[in-house]
């Protein structure tokens, strides 16, 4: 298979751009547990220990949002026992379409 197959366009078709210019793009990788919305006089009386309810249930989905799009869902893993370190098993790569109406901060 070639570039062209993945949709990676040669540096000639693009002025100059190769596909290791674009690779090497860094991108904002997040990974969203939930979200949830109060009024400021709320926000304002939290304290530590306080807990904030999410609008996600326990074994739901995680987004995995790149530069604020959705772009896949997975379930959080244990990666390491003995640093806690945690990660993410994709589950579901979201369509283009999917994306557009999973903007994160979208109305």
């Amino acid at each position: 298979m070639s570039d062209a197959d993945f949709g990676v366009d040669t540096e000639e078709q693009h002025g100059g751009w190769n596909r290791d210019t674009i690779l090497s793009i860094p991108v904002t990788v997040q990974v969203v547990f939930g979200g949830a919305s109060m009024p400021v006089s709320q926000l304002i009386k939290l304290g530590r220990g306080a807990v904030v309810a999410l609008d996600r249930k326990v074994g739901d989905p995680v987004d995995i949002v790149v530069n604020g799009r959705v772009v896949a869902r997975g379930d959080i893993v244990v990666v390491d026992e003995e640093t806690s370190r945690l990660g993410v098993s994709l589950t579901e790569i979201v369509g283009a379409t999917s994306r557009q109406d999973g903007v994160v901060g979208a109305a």
